[in-house]
């Protein structure tokens, strides 16, 4: 089972070590970009890192979009070395169950983007309730859900 622990000045180095596995830097940012615009939206989003059995596996971040409004996951990711355990798919629930709490603002809907070809992660969503909206991009495609 994973957890969310907030990304501080403790554990920021350890998300800086993270790293894809080959070819999926296509699909996600490295944390110290992700961490950069979290210090931008700080005031809407918060930084995790994904702990199993008190090691960072992983980093997600959650935001809150008043225009629309909705929830966004960004650059979720799981570190090449951990991938395949489950990691993930327990850290989503986790997050799904974060933003429920509506800590930025009242949205039943959340919403992330996936890589055209990223199958995997694909598979992943659409188990979890995410459908694509339509929306594409060149390489991705927006999937939503709205929480019940």
């Amino acid at each position: 089972m994973t957890e969310l622990n907030n990304i501080t000045e403790e554990n920021f180095l350890e998300a800086f070590g993270l790293k894809l596995a080959p070819g999926q830097e296509t699909f996600v940012s490295h944390p110290i970009r992700s961490l950069a615009q979290a210090y931008v939206y700080r005031d809407q989003c918060r930084p995790f890192g994904i702990y199993a059995d008190g090691k960072m596996v992983g980093y997600v971040m959650v935001i809150y979009d008043h225009d629309i409004p909705e929830y966004d996951i960004w650059h979720m990711m799981i570190d090449a070395e951990m991938q395949g355990k489950g990691y993930g798919s327990d850290a989503l629930d986790r997050v799904i169950e974060f933003i429920r709490t509506k800590p930025f603002g009242d949205s039943d809907r959340v919403a992330l983007t996936c890589g055209k070809t990223n199958a995997a992660a694909r598979k992943l969503y659409e188990r979890k309730g995410f459908r694509a909206t339509g929306v594409e991009d060149d390489d991705e495609i927006e999937m939503a859900m709205h929480l019940s």
